[in-house]
C-alpha cells in the first residue's frame, strides 16, 4: 500500500535505509527510570541529535513533540505493561489516535511465552487489520519473555527467532526484538522474520559506551534493519554524543573505533 510506502520511507535513513529510533515508552511499563524524569528535557535532547525516529505514548506525542513534527519520524505506542501487570500489555490506543498525531508507524508490544498469549495475538490481528485500512505501518515489539519461557532460553535464536516470525505472519512491517548477542546469531533470526524488516532492541543499560557501539554494529553486520535504544541513550552521561557515534555506525557504516572518537570528542564539548 502507497501509505505504508511513504510512512516507511519517512522512517528509514536515506544514506543507509536503515531505521535509527529512540524510544521514551518506558515509564508506563517500568516506572519513572532515572534518565526519563523529565520528559520534555529529554525530548528535546535526543530529537535535537537528529535519530531517524522516536516512540512514544500518546501523552508525550502530544504534549512534547509538536517542536520536532517533520524532522524526526514520529512512532506511536499502543500498549503498555505496567508494574502491576508486567506480562501483560494492554491495548491503551487506536491506530484513530496515530493517524490524528501524524504519526509514521504504530507499535504495539506482544510478551511471547505468556499465559495471555491468546488475547495478546487477538490483539497484534486486530490492529494489523485496523492498521491496513489506514495505511499504517505496524512494529511489534515482540520479546520471548513471557512467564512460560525459562529464563536461560530467552535470548536463543529458536525463542528470538520464533518471536520474530510469528509477528511476520501476522502481517507486521518491523519486527523489534532481543539481541541475541553476536551478529552470526542475530543474522538467523533476520531470516527467520524476513520478509519483516528486523530491529534489535537496546534492553537494560549495558555496562559501558564500548558495548553499546559493538552491539550497534554487530547489529549492522547481522543485515538488521536497525536499532531502537532507549536507556542506552537517555541514561548515557552524553546523549547526543552517543547518538551520533551510533548515527556513524548505522549510517556510515562505520568501525567502532571510529565511533568511540567521535563520541570521545562530543563528550568533551558537552
Amino acid at each position: 500500500m502507497l501509505g505504508k510506502e511513504i510512512r516507511i520511507e519517512r522512517m528509514r535513513n536515506p544514506a543507509s535505509g536503515r531505521i535509527f529510533t529512540v524510544a521514551v515508552d518506558h515509564a508506563p511499563s517500568y516506572g519513572v527510570l532515572p534518565g526519563i524524569e523529565r520528559i520534555q528535557a529529554v525530548v528535546d535532547r535526543v530529537a535535537g541529535a537528529g535519530p531517524d525516529a522516536m516512540v512514544m505514548m500518546k501523552g508525550i506525542a502530544q504534549r512534547c513533540f509538536g517542536p520536532y513534527a517533520g524532522r524526526v519520524a514520529l512512532i506511536m505506542k499502543c500498549s503498555t505493561l505496567s508494574p502491576y501487570h508486567p506480562q501483560h500489555d494492554v491495548w491503551v490506543s487506536s491506530v484513530e489516535d496515530a493517524v490524528r498525531l501524524g504519526a509514521d508507524a504504530i507499535a504495539m508490544a506482544l510478551t511471547v511465552g505468556s499465559a495471555q498469549q491468546a488475547q495478546l495475538i487477538a490483539n497484534l490481528g486486530a490492529l494489523v487489520r485496523e492498521a491496513e485500512r489506514a495505511g499504517m505501518p505496524v512494529i511489534v515489539h515482540s520479546y520471548p519473555n513471557g512467564e512460560l519461557v525459562p529464563p536461560d532460553e530467552v535470548y536463543t535464536v529458536s525463542r528470538v527467532g520464533y518471536a520474530s516470525r510469528l509477528v511476520m505472519e501476522l502481517g507486521v512491517e518491523i519486527v523489534k526484538t532481543l539481541y541475541t548477542g553476536s551478529a552470526e546469531s542475530f543474522a538467523q533470526v533476520v531470516e527467520m522474520a524476513s520478509p519483516a524488516a528486523v530491529v534489535a532492541a537496546g534492553g537494560p543499560r549495558l555496562e559501558t559506551d564500548v558495548d553499546v557501539l559493538e552491539m550497534a554494529h554487530n547489529v549492522v553486520e547481522a543485515g538488521a534493519a536497525g536499532i531502537t535504544f532507549g536507556r542506552n541513550i537517555w541514561q548515557c552521561p552524553a546523549p547526543a554524543g552517543i547518538i551520533g557515534a551510533l548515527k556513524h555506525i548505522l549510517h556510515g557504516n562505520g568501525s567502532v573505533d571510529e565511533a568511540l572518537a567521535l563520541l570521545a570528542d562530543k563528550e568533551c564539548q558537552e
